[in-house]
């Protein structure tokens, strides 16, 4: 083994090593994006996966060795989540008017979300692990992870779903609400909020402060009603 190889198989196993690496690429795909006038394909999470994964592949690194290392980012997730609070205050007044209109598009949302995937799945013969774990795709990756675990489903399987519906969410958006003449910024962002989580979020704040703010609501209430449907959603298929 040469020093090199003896120095990689040192460094592959340090947590640090992959905490750096996904920073280094994040930041990179940033700029990438800035420079491209943050168009709806150029998503930082979508480039950075892009790179990422072969890295990973390439060095045959497996994804528990990764995370250890990224879950530092992970775990900021959730005060990410709660710094939503932050624009939803300075919109209070805004959301109490449209409580009602939130919670019919909230259920509506929800349901499809979680049971289209599993009708969808079940139809294609996947077995239940996978459908168990493609219940809670569009909520947000703690959320989803706790829901997927609970249920029996693949964690780490729910991860990528969860993160595929995100991307796939994000870069759809903006053209699709054009497409569809949606321009009350309350409704496209509740709408990707429910569909895309925090990925989605992240592209409706980019887009639009009011769009990001109902999206951050959407995100957040969504979690709530999945972590109560999805079981009995599951309970109803299966």
């Amino acid at each position: 083994m040469t020093d090199v190889a003896r120095i990689w198989s040192y460094l592959s196993t340090e947590p640090l090593l992959w905490l750096t690496c996904t920073i280094v690429v994040y930041v990179a795909a940033e700029a990438v994006a800035m420079r491209l006038g943050r168009r709806a394909l150029a998503n930082p999470v979508l480039f950075s996966v892009i790179i990422i994964a072969p890295i990973l592949w390439l060095s045959d690194t497996p994804y528990e060795t990764y995370f250890e290392g990224a879950q530092f980012i992970h775990f900021l997730l959730g005060p990410a989540t709660v710094a939503l609070a932050v624009p939803l205050h300075a919109n209070l007044r805004t959301v109490t008017r449209t409580a009602g209109p939130i919670l019919a598009a909230l259920l509506v949302g929800s349901v499809v979300a979680a049971l289209s995937a599993v009708l969808l799945a079940k139809a294609f013969g996947l077995s239940d692990q996978v459908i168990v774990s493609l219940s809670p795709k569009s909520t947000t990756a703690p959320v989803a992870l706790g829901i997927s675990e609970a249920l029996g489903g693949l964690p780490t399987l729910t991860a990528v779903l969860v993160i595929l519906t995100g991307i796939i969410g994000a870069i759809t958006v903006t053209p699709l609400m054009n497409a569809m003449g949606v321009t009350d910024w309350r409704a496209r962002g509740f709408a990707v909020g429910v569909a895309a989580h925090g990925i989605g979020t992240a592209r409706a704040f980019q887009v639009n402060e009011l769009a990001g703010t109902f999206a951050g609501i959407g995100m957040a209430l969504n979690a709530i009603l999945t972590s109560l449907i999805a079981p009995l959603i599951v309970a109803l298929v299966l």
